[in-house]
């Protein structure tokens, strides 16, 4: 659905929406800013107060929705003084109305065109830390992108109209994940409410917290203010002064119907119109001297510094003024609402006490019109005449006037509040998305190229996989690197096929699998890389010991130089291979799991036969072997990393998934590792998306637990009466080097600490250290004036024994970690035991 829909958002773009831009550019001064920002070209310095600083980002499309922003910027400011604030709006008076209104902003900017690359940009360049669009300002592309980096969203002054109910049901899938997308809903009403809630978003997410616009005190204006502005309009003695606000096409000729009546009565009349774009108050001009009235234009008023000419028909054609204006009134129309538009904002002259006059059309504002016209204030005509008699009837009874303006200001006081409500609820969500042991550590990060210093050993693979990796992930990424993703996607819809035609040949039984005679454990994941494989099949390697079972260790043994189908990288007693041999993860468990044999082959059914028949095994671990069906297995343990979950939620080549998300029901167990480094809302999401796709295997939490550091001559002879404890390098300068999967994640354990990072190098995932490479980070970590070197033991094992032993200025210690299950600990070991008793008929 997200190419039907990209493909005509681009056929919009290009045949309607850059014409029109460049039209705009021609004749507009100052709309190229517009057209470069919404185009992806927001220049550093504009965003350099918010970006990759955890800034609350609040989106209004228009001059309204700028509106209702206001009083939350205002609210938010108050709750959460030190965080940086990010206004966006789609139009150009919706942006020239939040720089005059919200100045408690750190930025505004232009919102992007929902285009794929467009979106993306905006979003990696940010990397806000909570997303507000306010009404339904929903955008697919771009909250795709925002869903992809675990973003939170909260609507806020949420709207739906009857026109919108009907229309986003096109949308189908689309709409599904947009609602998804979004972790709360504050809605106006309960007529809202219900609206999102029918359209499929859930009830549990849906609040009714009023309408933010009660809230609006910009448009508030003082007794000298009002005399300034009838002075400035030249409207000091008349009466009585009509205002039409957000008038559209058609209705301005009512408008002077009535005020061709409303003269005979009243000669010193006025009229004043500020039409819904103020760049039609030519053609209204040019019509109002069809009915022989002279119109003066507020702009050219504004620069006469004497006494001004009295216009009967004033045109206000500036923006951001409408609010203040309706206070001139005697009474108030609202455009919109003769024509089948929905109607516009009364709350803004309600909240300056006036009598309010509407057309039939009101589905936009149908609350605000309920609220006001049940005790009188806004009163509903259907044509001319009756537009006519109301005025008349307003104007000559100063009693009736009076009670409507009260009790237009009345219904004001009462709903004010839905800002302070809507924070309340933003509190929540900030809370419940914040890292209990984040720390918010700065620091340089080193990532190593091919022809960098350091980088000589560099696989030319390993190149491409991280330039791919720094377009998909870094901040900014070229044109033609869009391209590239572009072209990346497509391999992944084809790799996605391939999969699945693999995955049902299996369950079809036209590719066979293999039964060994011993209970087999996968433990694997549907991501590449990252998730703590390794030390979780040391884990359950242990466990299984323990009970009492003979446990044979199978891996693939990447990245290897060992040239047959098979290899016993140790019989449990013996390690017979070397790190270069067997590949740094075999050789990693064959190191630490003294009585666990470890055999690496790709065929894991031909070395889990092997382990079967030589070794006695009992129970076989197949390490990253989700995704290995050729061997039948009795229970898959699905690791799920909290920190980076699904990465951007892409297969392969142009994400990190392995399969769809969907290939998650062959699960028998979650565990979810780092829950440390992830906040107890994402948690809570993540169990919601495997629950949604499986539901019948239990979730576990854990985390990866440091231990202690060792130095690492100590660490490669087994000598670990000589580590250090974590305390002991707490607020020590330090240089961390890695080559895993989530080099970023390492880091933060170290920076929960409380060590001092001050550089961390980073290799790609499985690199093979040369003397070039370490003599490098040596000398860099000496330059710098550290007092250690830091690294993993998957790195440490592929380190050169020259330099390990080699008479070093400055130690380099290993940080000895294991994983430690937080929750669901029996559960865990018992659905193993299980497993095992089941396949064994114990």
């Amino acid at each position: 659905m997200y190419i039907i829909y990209n493909f005509l958002v681009l056929c919009v773009c290009c045949l309607f929406v850059l014409p029109y831009f460049l039209y705009r550019c021609i004749c507009e001064a100052g709309f190229t800013t517009r057209m470069r920002q919404s185009l992806g070209g927001l220049r550093d310095e504009e965003i350099a107060s918010v970006a990759q600083k955890d800034c609350i980002w609040i989106h209004g499309a228009s001059v309204g929705e700028i509106v209702a922003t206001s009083p939350l910027v205002k609210e938010i400011r108050k709750a959460y003084p030190d965080s940086p604030i990010l206004v966006s709006a789609v139009t150009v008076g919706g942006y020239n109305m939040a720089k005059q209104i919200i100045q408690e902003a750190d930025a505004i900017i232009y919102f992007p065109l929902d285009m794929p690359f467009v979106s993306e940009s905006f979003v990696k360049r940010i990397q806000p830390r909570i997303f507000m669009p306010v009404e339904t300002e929903l955008w697919p592309n771009f909250l795709r992108a925002i869903r992809e980096r675990n973003i939170p969203v909260m609507m806020v002054n949420g709207r739906i109209s009857e026109k919108s109910v009907k229309t986003y049901r096109y949308l189908y899938g689309i709409w599904d994940d947009m609602l998804n997308t979004v972790s709360r809903f504050c809605m106006q009403s309960s007529i809202d409410a219900d609206y999102i809630s029918h359209l499929g978003a859930d009830p549990k997410k849906i609040y009714v917290t009023g309408n933010t616009k009660f809230d609006q005190t910009y448009a508030e204006v003082t007794p000298e203010d009002l005399e300034n502005y009838k002075k400035e309009l030249g409207i000091e003695n008349a009466y009585p002064v009509i205002v039409a606000g957000s008038t559209h096409p058609t209705e301005e000729k009512v408008l002077f119907d009535v005020f061709n009546e409303i003269i005979k009565s009243y000669p010193e009349a006025r009229l004043v119109i500020a039409p819904r774009k103020p760049g039609r108050a030519d053609e209204i001009s040019k019509l109002a001297k069809q009915y022989h009235w002279e119109s003066g234009f507020r702009s050219k008023l504004l620069e006469i510094k004497g006494a001004r000419s009295k216009y009967p028909v004033l045109l206000i054609d500036t923006i951001g003024e409408l609010g203040r204006i309706y206070s001139v009134g005697d009474v108030v129309f609202v455009g919109g609402s003769l024509i089948k538009h929905g109607g516009h904002n009364v709350l803004e002259p309600a909240a300056h006490a006036k009598p309010i006059l509407v057309g039939p059309n009101m589905q936009n504002f149908k609350d605000s019109y309920a609220l006001l016209s049940k005790v009188g204030a806004c009163k509903m005509i259907n044509n001319s005449a009756e537009l006519t008699k109301e005025v008349l009837d307003i104007v000559g009874n100063d009693e009736r006037r009076l009670q409507m303006g009260a009790a237009s200001l009345q219904v004001i006081k009462e709903n004010r509040g839905a800002a302070v409500r809507s924070i309340e609820y933003l509190q929540d969500l900030l809370t419940l998305t914040t890292v209990d042991s984040k720390v918010e550590a700065s620091y340089p990060t080193n990532i190593r190229n091919l022809h960098d210093e350091g980088g000589g050993r560099l696989r030319h693979g390993d190149a491409v996989i991280q330039y791919l990796y720094q377009l998909a992930h870094g901040p900014n990424t070229p044109f033609f690197g869009w391209i590239l993703l572009g072209i990346l996607r497509m391999f992944s819809y084809v790799y996605e096929f391939g999969v699945c035609c693999k995955l049902d040949f299996y369950k079809s039984g036209l590719l066979k699998q293999k039964k060994l005679d011993c209970c087999v454990i996968s433990i694997g994941n549907i991501t590449v890389g990252g998730t703590g494989k390794t030390p979780t099949a040391q884990k359950v390697a242990v466990i299984i010991k323990n009970m009492g079972y003979r446990v044979v260790i199978l891996n693939r043994g990447y990245r290897s130089h060992w040239d047959q189908e098979m290899g016993v990288v140790s019989d449990g007693k013996k390690i017979f291979m070397t790190a270069y041999e067997a590949g740094d993860e075999a050789y990693l468990m064959a190191k630490t799991l003294p009585g666990v044999p470890v055999i690496i082959g790709k065929n894991r059914a031909l070395t889990g036969q092997f382990a079967v028949d030589k070794m006695n095994a009992e129970v076989i671990i197949m390490d990253d072997g989700y995704q290995h069906w050729h061997l039948y297995r009795d229970l898959d343990v699905v690791l799920v990393d909290t920190f980076n979950m699904f990465g951007n939620g892409c297969l392969l080549p142009r994400g990190t998934l392995r399969e769809p998300l969907s290939h998650l029901d062959r699960a028998g167990l979650f565990l979810l590792t780092k829950t440390d480094q992830s906040s107890q809302f994402s948690r809570q999401e993540l169990r919601d998306t495997l629950d949604k796709y499986n539901g019948d295997a239990p979730i576990i939490e854990s985390i990866h637990h440091p231990k202690n550091f060792v130095e690492i001559a100590d660490w490669y002879k087994g000598i670990h009466e000589n580590a250090k404890d974590l305390s002991e390098l707490q607020g020590k300068k330090v240089m961390v080097f890695s080559a895993i999967g989530n080099p970023s994640s390492f880091e933060q354990t170290l920076a929960c600490i409380g060590i001092d990072i001050i550089e961390a190098i980073r290799y790609p995932d499985h690199h093979d250290y040369g003397m070039l490479e370490m003599q490098y980070i040596s000398e860099r970590a000496i330059s710098k004036e550290v007092v250690a070197m830091v690294t993993t033991g998957k790195d440490a094992v592929k380190i050169p024994t020259e330099f390990i032993y080699f008479n070093r200025e400055m130690p380099l210690y290993i940080l000895n970690m294991d994983i430690k299950i937080t929750e669901g600990r029996e559960v865990f070991e018992k659905t193993i035991l299980n497993a095992i008793q089941k396949e064994t008929n114990e």
